[in-house]
C-alpha cells in the first residue's frame, strides 16, 4: 500500500492547488484535490479547492456539495462561505447565497469580495437597498476600486438616485477610463437623467472599447430615438450595423420549419418579454391574453424577467402555457420554442433591457413580429412584421425606416386598461387657483435642450402659467431644476415632482390642466393616463412612430384639433386652449367616458385585429412556402 501523505506535504500540495486554480489551471488542480482526498477525505481545503473547480466546471450541484462539507469541516473560514455562494448564485439560490456571504462577512469583516458579491446577490434579488449598503461598504474598503464604484454606480441608478449614479460611474471611469461596463452604465444613466447627447457619447465609448458588447449596441439604438439630433436614417443605419454584427451572423444556422402550413388552423402564439410582471408590458399585456380566442389561438408565454407578482399569476391563468425562460441562453430559448412549435411568435422588448433578439435572429418560429415594447425596428431580417397603426405610420410616411413589414392594426397599437381604484377626476385646477398649470409626467429621460426651449416657449405664451414635471428625486433634483432654469424659466414656475405609487402618479393629474407631449419621443401610457384623468394633450406629431403616439391617441378621440404639425404650431394651441376655460372644464368632464367608448379601451375588438394580423402574417408565409 502507498504510504499516506504527512501533514508537510498536504499543507503544501493545497497551497499548490490554490495557485494552480489562480493561474485557470483547473484540471491539474483537481487532480491533486482527489488526490489528497483519497488519504485525506475531510480536509476542508482539498474539499473547498475541488468545489471551486466543479463551479468553474459548471457542475453547480456537486459543487455546492464539496463546499457545504468544507464549511462543515472548517466552519472558521469565511473563505469556504465566500466559495458557497457563488455556485448558490448560479443555481437561484439567492438567499442562500447571501446567507452564505453574510457568514463570510461576519467571519471576515474586511473581505472586500464577499461585500462586492453580496451586492451583486441583492441586486439580482431586485434589492437596491441592499446592495447599494454593500458596495459603499466595499467602496470603503476599497475606495480607488474602479469596479468597485461601477458597481455602487449600477445599485444607485437601479434606485434611482441618478446624481449620486452619475458621481460614482464618473469616479469609476476616472479610476479606470477603459471600463466598456461604467461606459454603459453611465451611458443610461445618463439618458434617464436627460442628457441625451452625452449619452450616446458614452454607449459609443463603450462600443469602441469592446466591439462585441451587444447590451451596450442595443442601448445605443435604443437612445438615438430620444435625441432631436439623431435622424431617421441614422437610426436606422445604427440598427442594421447592430444586426450584421449580432443577428446577421446567426441566419445560416436557421433550420426549416416544420409547422402544419394550413393557412385557416388554430395557431399556436408565443410571447417573449422580460416584463411580464408590474411594468407597463405586463400591463398592456393583460387585456391582451384574457382577451384572445383561445379554440383558435393557442397562447404561451416565454418569461425571460426574473420577476414574478401578482400580475405574472394573473397572467398565466389566461394562456395554455408559461414557460420560466430567465436562465435560457438565446440557443435554449429558441430550441424551446420550435418544440413548441409556435406559429407566430411575437418580441415585446427590441432593444430595451432584457432584450432577446439574437435569440429571434435563429428563426425558432416561421412568422416573428414585434409589438408593445416601442414602435420601431429591430434592424433585423429575420425579423418579418412590426405592428403599427394608420396614425403611428401613415401609408408611405415611415415605412422605409423598418427592415420589417408594417402590421397596421385598424385602430390603435395600444389597449388600455386603466388601474383598479384610479382616483376620481378633480375640478379644473386653473378655476382655483387662478393660473394655468401645464404638466407632464412622463419619464425625464424624454426631456431634452429642445423641448425644454419649446416648454419655454409655451410658458412665455401663457402669462403666470406653471410647469409641472417629473424628475427622480421631485425638488430635490438640482441638476433637472437648473437645466430649466438655465433654459430661462423662473424657478417658481416650475414644479419637479418624484417617485409616487400608482395612484398617487394618478391623483397628480388632478393638479395639471393640460399635458404637454414631448419631443422626439412622446408619450403613451402617460399620455393615455393623462386622458383617463381628465387632462388633455398637446402633441408635436413627428416623422417616426415613436413621436406620433399623441397623433393617434387623440385621433381616436376625435381631438385632431390638438395635434400640431410644426413647433410653433405647438405653441399657439397650447395658448389657445390655455384661453379656453370652459372647453378645458367640458374636457375635464368628459375625456374618461370618451376614452372608455373608444377603441383605446375596447380590449376584445382590439384582440380580434390583433388575431386578424396574426392570421394575415402567418397565411402570407404559407403562401410563401407553398409555391
Amino acid at each position: 500500500m502507498p504510504l499516506m501523505m504527512n501533514p508537510t506535504q498536504l499543507r503544501d500540495l493545497n497551497l499548490h492547488t490554490n495557485d494552480l486554480i489562480t493561474a485557470g489551471k483547473f484540471a491539474e488542480a483537481e487532480k491533486i484535490c482527489r488526490q489528497i482526498l483519497q488519504d485525506y477525505p475531510r480536509d476542508p481545503t482539498a474539499l473547498g479547492n475541488l468545489g471551486i473547480v466543479a463551479t468553474h466546471a459548471g457542475q453547480l450541484p456537486a459543487a455546492v456539495d464539496l463546499l457545504r462539507r468544507a464549511v462543515a469541516g472548517s466552519p472558521w473560514s469565511g473563505w469556504h462561505y465566500y466559495n458557497l455562494s457563488e455556485p448558490l448564485r448560479r443555481l437561484g439560490q439567492l438567499d442562500d447565497a447571501a446567507a452564505a456571504l453574510r457568514e463570510a462577512i461576519s467571519l471576515e469583516p474586511k473581505m472586500i469580495a464577499a461585500y462586492v458579491n453580496l451586492g451583486w446577490v441583492m441586486a439580482q434579488k431586485s434589492m437596491y437597498d441592499e446592495a447599494t449598503a454593500a458596495f459603499e461598504k466595499a467602496a470603503e474598503l476599497a475606495p480607488d476600486d474602479a469596479r468597485i464604484q461601477m458597481n455602487l454606480g449600477h445599485a444607485l441608478r437601479r434606485r434611482q438616485e441618478q446624481e449620486r449614479a452619475i458621481f460614482h460611474l464618473r469616479r469609476a471611469l476616472e479610476l479606470d477610463p477603459n471600463l466598456p461596463e461604467a461606459w454603459a452604465m453611465l451611458g443610461s444613466a445618463l439618458r434617464e437623467a436627460g442628457e441625451i447627447g452625452q449619452a450616446i457619447e458614452s454607449f459609443r465609448k463603450a462600443i469602441t472599447l469592446n466591439p462585441s458588447f451587444r447590451e451596450a449596441h442595443s442601448n445605443l439604438c435604443y437612445a438615438m430615438y430620444f435625441d432631436p439630433a439623431s435622424q431617421p436614417a441614422d437610426i436606422l443605419a445604427e440598427h442594421r450595423a447592430w444586426a450584421a454584427k449580432f443577428a446577421e451572423p446567426l441566419v445560416a444556422t436557421v433550420q426549416p420549419h416544420a409547422n402544419d402550413r394550413n393557412p385557416d388552423r388554430p395557431l399556436r402564439i408565443g410571447y417573449v418579454s422580460h416584463d411580464l410582471s408590474h411594468h407597463v408590458i405586463g400591463w398592456f399585456m393583460e387585456p391582451i391574453l384574457r382577451n384572445h380566442d383561445r379554440d383558435n389561438y393557442h397562447v404561451i408565454c416565454y418569461a425571460t424577467g426574473r420577476a414574478d407578482d401578482e400580475l405574472s399569476q394573473r397572467l398565466r391563468e389566461h394562456v395554455r402555457g408559461w414557460r420560466i425562460a430567465h436562465s435560457m441562453n438565446d440557443e435554449q430559448l429558441a430550441q424551446l420554442i420550435r418544440q413548441d412549435q409556435i406559429d407566430v411568435l411575437i418580441d415585446l422588448t427590441l432593444h430595451m433591457r432584457g432584450s432577446r433578439l439574437p435569440m429571434f435572429a435563429r428563426r425558432p418560429a416561421p412568422v416573428q413580429v414585434t409589438h408593445l415594447a416601442y414602435c420601431g425596428t429591430s434592424g433585423m431580417t429575420a425579423m418579418d412584421w412590426c405592428i403599427t397603426d394608420p396614425q403611428l405610420s401613415p401609408e408611405g410616411l415611415n415605412d422605409s425606416f423598418f427592415t420589417e413589414k408594417l402590421l397596421r392594426l385598424d385602430g390603435s397599437y395600444w389597449s388600455y386598461e386603466p388601474s383598479a381604484g384610479s382616483p376620481p377626476v378633480g375640478p379644473l385646477p386653473a378655476a382655483s387657483r387662478g393660473h394655468i398649470t401645464f404638466g407632464s409626467l412622463n419619464a425625464f429621460s424624454k426631456t431634452n435642450d429642445q423641448l425644454i426651449q419649446l416648454w419655454r416657449d409655451v410658458l412665455d405664451a401663457v402669462p403666470n402659467s406653471r410647469l409641472m414635471i417629473h424628475a427622480l428625486g421631485g425638488d430635490q433634483n438640482g441638476t433637472a431644476r437648473k437645466r430649466f432654469t438655465d433654459a430661462g424659466i423662473d424657478p417658481a414656475r416650475l414644479t419637479l415632482v418624484g417617485r409616487q405609487s400608482r395612484n398617487e402618479y394618478l391623483n397628480q393629474y388632478n393638479a395639471i390642466d393640460i399635458a404637454l407631449d414631448p419631443i422626439p419621443y412622446g408619450g403613451g401610457t402617460t399620455s393615455l393616463d393623462a386622458l383617463w384623468m381628465g387632462v388633455p394633450a398637446i402633441t408635436l406629431a413627428g416623422t417616426l412612430p415613436v413621436g406620433r403616439t399623441g397623433v393617434t391617441l387623440l385621433h381616436q378621440l376625435g381631438l385632431n384639433e390638438w395635434i400640431a404639425q410644426t413647433p410653433q404650431q405647438y405653441v399657439q394651441l397650447a395658448a389657445r386652449l390655455a384661453g379656453d376655460l370652459p372647453r378645458l372644464a367640458e374636457l375635464r368632464q368628459n375625456l374618461r367616458q370618451m376614452l372608455s367608448k373608444s377603441i383605446l379601451m375596447d380590449a376584445p375588438r382590439y384582440v380580434r385585429g390583433l388575431e386578424f394580423a396574426y392570421r394575415s402574417a402567418w397565411q402570407k408565409w404559407c403562401a410563401s412556402v407553398q409555391k
